[in-house]
């Protein structure tokens, strides 16, 4: 798990691709699919990727900002390359800010093959379904984490691994037979394209578990070279121009970071016999045997040999597979609508989170100085849909909507594209924060109750006090709305959230700040008996997913079900 346009150390919690690349040790060799949190990419031709990287990344003169696009060379190449457009609706309609790593699914992205030893072939496109569902944060909540915890994403995953709460992800493909790649209105090589789950649905083949965590995170972590080219036999290419060209590209990224020798790092080798003619070279790992690493060779009986489709179970390509047509330097006519995709995401959402896509772009494009990058991009909104476009450029100033372009406006949708409007399979591993107060026995005794029946649900549970005593799991000083899932008010407690009081053992009014921040991103909230005073006065009412309940057991059973719904997007005003 990575992000991608961040600079190392940068936050975890930056709205950001993530990337979602796996391997594994076969005993033909290594297989790599080399993925991200989303089931498309921004550019369709491997020749674009450094004319995307050098417009997303921090801008030359003053090499700012860190790990974001909101800024005027990154929306210059969006509003220019418009194949770009149908994975931003999807970055700015929360894939970009996964709740944490177990929380995201994952995609090769490209359109693969799977070929019989008979030499059938099928297109197929790789999925990591993650069993514990899809959530995501909202963007005031993603910068509060970035600002007091930037290992965020990291931290979790490896708290969850070290108590047990083990993440699982199904492996699936997408299968088409060879003559459907053009038979969806679309063109299933065009890695900006998302093949919809009501057209091919998703065959399950199996499931991975991350059940430890890393002895040494440099060694294993760090050091883990993934390219597409790791194949092994079975599996093939589709003439996708992005991932020819990142069979080349990944290869030559590792050896410049880790030597010619790469594949020779303990995490990266075969987990079988290797034989091949490699010699020398830096960082070389072994001390070969072998004084005829050449072939053909008569000296050493001609090894070692290439393995192939019936000695050494190597790779074959497809049998059927032929390329036809002029070589020429530019994209098929069928990668040319680059719009009625992510007019489709558009369709797909609910208004609250259409109001999620168009205020993130609103937060984006204000920060763009030129005028005329900003009209450029509000004319691309607008083939996508009017209504977007206008309401991003009810933001700016004198950016001029144009008129309705209905070209690419469709009424089609899918089911598998929202986030938010979807509840979790499952609530375990979720964090639950009881607030409670030292000042208070009866709060403290409450927090345990609570926190025991919160456990044996599966959540991890914190109790908050003003100190460290016992029962207490954080402190008020070092606490954050962030990192809670869900919050409840223990009864007792409510002095500790009135203006008046105030202690020295947390910041002036760190109680409420925690209970109004996780009301206005969108958490659960509640209260047990008196503490419902503490909602009175944090302006918080009854409505969905604020909960007040008189005992213990009724607080726990109307909680789980906020927590399915995870976040509840009607607190948030919607454009008029």
């Amino acid at each position: 798990f990575s992000t991608v346009i961040g600079e190392r150390g940068s936050g975890d919690a930056a709205r950001d691709v993530r990337g979602f690349s796996t391997r594994f040790y076969t005993d033909a060799g290594n297989l790599d699919i080399v993925g991200i949190n989303l089931p498309i990419f921004f550019i369709q031709d491997a020749m674009q990727f450094p004319d995307m990287v050098h417009a997303l990344k921090p801008q030359p003169d003053k090499q700012i900002p860190q790990a974001a696009t909101a800024h005027d060379t990154a929306y210059d190449f969006f509003s220019q390359q418009p194949s770009t457009l149908n994975m931003l609706m999807l970055i700015m309609s929360g894939y970009s800010l996964p709740r944490s790593y177990r929380h995201m699914s994952g995609f090769g992205v490209h359109t693969m093959r799977m070929v019989t030893e008979e030499g059938d072939s099928k297109l197929i496109r790789w999925h990591w379904k993650s069993k514990q569902g899809t959530a995501s944060l909202l963007w005031e909540e993603a910068q509060a984490i970035n600002g007091k915890n930037p290992d965020y994403h990291r931290k979790d995953l490896w708290d969850a691994i070290e108590n047990g709460a083990y993440p699982e992800y199904e492996l699936g493909v997408q299968i088409m037979d060879e003559d459907q790649q053009l038979a969806f209105g679309f063109d299933v090589l065009d890695a900006t394209k998302w093949i919809p789950e009501e057209l091919v649905p998703i065959t399950i083949l199996g499931k991975m578990t991350l059940n430890a965590n890393p002895t040494n995170y440099f060694a294993e972590t760090e050091s883990i070279a993934f390219q597409p080219g790791h194949v092994v036999r079975g599996i093939d290419f589709s003439e996708d121009p992005l991932l020819q060209g990142r069979l080349f590209s990944y290869l030559d990224t590792q050896v410049n970071r880790q030597g010619i020798n790469f594949e020779q790092i303990p995490i990266n080798r075969p987990r079988i016999p290797i034989h091949n003619n490699n010699r020398d070279g830096r960082g070389q790992q072994y001390i070969p045997t072998n004084n005829y690493a050449y072939s053909p060779n008569s000296l050493n009986n001609g090894f070692p040999k290439q393995a192939n489709q019936t000695v050494g179970k190597g790779f074959f390509t497809a049998p059927n597979r032929r390329l036809t047509g002029p070589f020429v330097r530019e994209l098929s006519s069928t990668f040319n609508d680059h719009w009625s995709q992510a007019r489709m995401v558009w369709n797909s959402i609910s208004a609250a989170e259409k109001q999620i896509v168009v205020n993130s772009l609103r937060f984006e494009v204000s920060q763009v100085q030129s005028q005329v990058v900003k009209q450029n991009f509000v004319i691309q909104l607008n083939r996508i849909s009017h209504d977007l476009a206008s309401r991003v450029a009810a933001a700016l100033v004198d950016v001029i909507v144009p008129e309705p372009d209905n070209t690419f406006y469709n009424t089609n949708s899918s089911a598998h594209i929202s986030i938010f409007n979807t509840t979790l399979p499952t609530i375990v591993g979720l964090n639950i924060g009881i607030l409670a107060s030292t000042t208070s026995n009866a709060s403290m005794s409450q927090a345990a109750q609570l926190a025991k029946s919160f456990a044996a649900e599966g959540l991890f549970v914190s109790v908050v006090a003003e100190s460290l005593q016992p029962g207490v799991n954080v402190t008020y000083s070092a606490a954050d709305a962030h990192a809670f899932d869900g919050l409840v008010v223990a009864a007792g407690a409510e002095a500790i959230f009135t203006g008046e009081k105030s202690s020295p053992f947390y910041p002036l009014g760190r109680p409420m700040e925690i209970l109004k921040n996780g009301y206005g991103w969108g958490k659960p909230v509640g209260a047990v008996g008196t503490a419902r005073k503490a909602l009175d006065v944090a302006g918080i009412q009854q409505r969905p997913g604020v909960y007040f309940a008189n005992g213990t057991a009724e607080a726990v059973n109307s909680f789980k079900c906020g927590l399915s719904t995870f976040k509840f997007l009607d607190r948030f005003p919607l454009d008029e």
